[in-house]
């Protein structure tokens, strides 16, 4: 198996994502009907008509990206032939989408990650006061260099990568202070550009204790099973397939770093060439191309990318 099934994080949410796929295949439209159910709400009716502002905040955007990556699954499922045990080398999520990913891999029901989504979102929005944390994009720094812009802005404050994407875009989390600090440090490190980021709270950084907290007593509530494929997982940057494992570190990666250039560079040397993002929006098959050399990428969010993704399967099973 040459193919890994990747699922999207916060930021490729978009207004209206997964409708056509709902309309045109009841199989689309069932996991949405259960999202809802789970949820106690008409959450459909954010992710189709928004206000976007709305869909955006974090408790709704977590379980809204979870359902359109699951309800483009089952499409690929009943219309393309895909199966996750058959197909996949690996699963593997950013952030969130690592939730997805053990939905799509039968390790937690579609409910049960939608209310755990939801708590996650809550908790994570909770944990830092509006204003006190922050986080930014660091372009044309490696990692290791960005480290080091973090180590020197933190001046006894939390400031920490939190996601390593790869292609030189690492960010980094922290005190709103320090934060600031490191914007101004990278730009005299040689850094292409450093911004801060439109997020409502500092994710994947130590000030994220209370909502790790959260998660692991939500997490101890509910059933974990293997994966029918191993998961990559964010904060190790390899493969787990066991329940209690993967219990564990989804309750570390809420304050640890998103390995995700590792995470990518693992699959491909473990012999993937084909990495099929589900779901919303395109970021993770922009960020495959940068990190490893000769690897496709294939997004795959509405209907007319099915066909494609079908043909591009079958490559993958020729090698």
């Amino acid at each position: 198996m040459t193919a890994a099934f990747t699922f999207p994080g916060q930021g490729s949410q978009a207004v209206g994502m997964g409708k056509a796929l709902a309309d045109a295949f009841p199989a689309a439209r069932a996991v949405f009907d259960e999202v809802d159910a789970a949820l106690g709400e008409k959450l459909t009716a954010i992710i189709w008509d928004g206000p976007a502002e709305t869909l955006q905040l974090t408790q709704n955007a977590q379980p809204a990206l979870m359902a359109v990556s699951i309800a483009t699954l089952r499409v690929l499922e009943a219309e393309a032939g895909f199966s996750v045990g058959r197909d996949a080398a690996f699963v593997a999520g950013h952030s969130l989408g690592e939730y997805s990913a053990l939905a799509a891999a039968g390790s937690l029901t579609i409910s049960d990650t939608a209310r755990l989504l939801r708590t996650r979102g809550l908790a994570m929005q909770k944990a830092v006061p509006v204003g006190a944390g922050a986080m930014a994009a660091l372009l044309g720094l490696d990692y290791e260099a960005a480290i080091a812009v973090a180590d020197e802005a933190a001046q006894g404050q939390v400031c920490q990568a939190a996601n390593d994407n790869g292609g030189g875009q690492v960010v980094v989390s922290g005190d709103k202070a320090a934060v600031d600090r490191a914007v101004e440090i990278a730009k005299t490190k040689g850094a292409k550009r450093a911004m801060l980021l439109p997020v409502s709270a500092p994710f994947h950084c130590k000030l994220m204790q209370p909502a790790a907290d959260a998660m692991a007593e939500a997490l101890s509530k509910v059933t974990i099973k293997a994966p029918a494929a191993p998961l990559v997982s964010n904060v190790l940057a390899s493969a787990i397939t066991d329940p209690d494992e993967i219990r564990r570190r989804l309750v570390e990666q809420v304050t640890g770093t998103v390995r995700w250039r590792e995470s990518v560079a693992y699959m491909a040397g473990q012999g993937v060439t084909r990495f099929f993002e589900i779901g919303a929006g395109k970021v993770l098959t922009g960020l495959v191309k940068r990190i490893a050399d000769g690897a496709v990428g294939v997004a795959v969010g509405g209907p007319n990318d099915i066909a494609a993704a079908k043909d591009a399967l079958a490559a993958a099973k020729q090698g």
